[in-house]
């Protein structure tokens, strides 16, 4: 398992989220102003599916990197959120654990699920997240990729709590209403440090979930396989 962890390690301090628990300054907005944010900001991950969420009971992925046409073996994921529970498949071990029970032993563990989920369901971090992030919305911002005129998303996470505090994202929203591209940005930096594309969409019963997600030259993708939702 640490062959494998150290090889994605890069990967997860990148892009790891923000756990719900945390805490940041909330919007310097009066609270009617408040509650019709996270109301805009749940209406946007319903486009994604995100009012079905109370129905799944188990989700299943297998995330994985590519590099130069290098490809890792991938972390293979069951996760049962209604019950808390996770298990961790791959080429050596498997993990299961109730992420109320995170400990020291399974910090690498859970930091990997945390990420992969991310990458996964990124929209609905948005309305799961709330209450740790401040965002602003821009309208027609030309995506960094393609440059098509977007809708620009940027969620800026607080400064504690997490695996990797402050950080930014910036999703550019097409006309679909669908993520068409994103930024990560460590620490609020001004440079992203890694952008790609969200693509290859599958519908499962409901749930709209990019499985791709592609560099500027395409020798970089972060991919899905195996999804699968009950």
């Amino acid at each position: 398992m640490r062959s494998l962890l150290l090889c994605l390690a890069l990967i997860t301090v990148l892009t790891a989220c923000k756990e719900k628990k945390e805490t940041a300054p909330m919007q310097e907005d009066t609270a009617d102003t408040m509650v019709a944010a996270k109301d805009s900001l749940t209406l946007m991950a319903e486009n994604f599916g995100f009012d079905l969420w109370d129905q799944v009971n188990e989700i299943r992925f297998t995330f994985k990197v590519e590099r130069g046409g290098n490809q890792s073996p991938g972390r293979s994921w069951v996760w049962k959120p209604k019950a808390g529970e996770v298990t961790m498949m791959t080429e050596t071990d498997t993990v299961t654990y109730l992420r109320s029970q995170v400990d020291s032993t399974l910090a690498r563990v859970d930091a990997g699920f945390i990420n992969d989920k991310y990458w996964l369901l990124a929209p609905y971090q948005w309305v799961w997240d709330r209450d740790s992030f401040t965002y602003s919305l821009e309208k027609e911002v030309p995506a960094p990729l393609s440059g098509t005129p977007s809708d620009k998303l940027t969620i800026v996470y607080g400064n504690e709590g997490g695996y990797t505090p402050g950080d930014a994202y910036d999703f550019y929203i097409g006309a679909d209403s669908m993520i068409s591209e994103w930024a990560f940005r460590k620490g609020n930096q001004a440079e992203p440090n890694l952008i790609t594309t969200w693509e290859a969409y599958e519908d499962h019963n409901g749930l709209k979930i990019s499985t791709m997600h592609q560099g500027m030259d395409g020798n970089f993708k972060i991919f899905f396989t195996g999804v699968s939702v009950r």
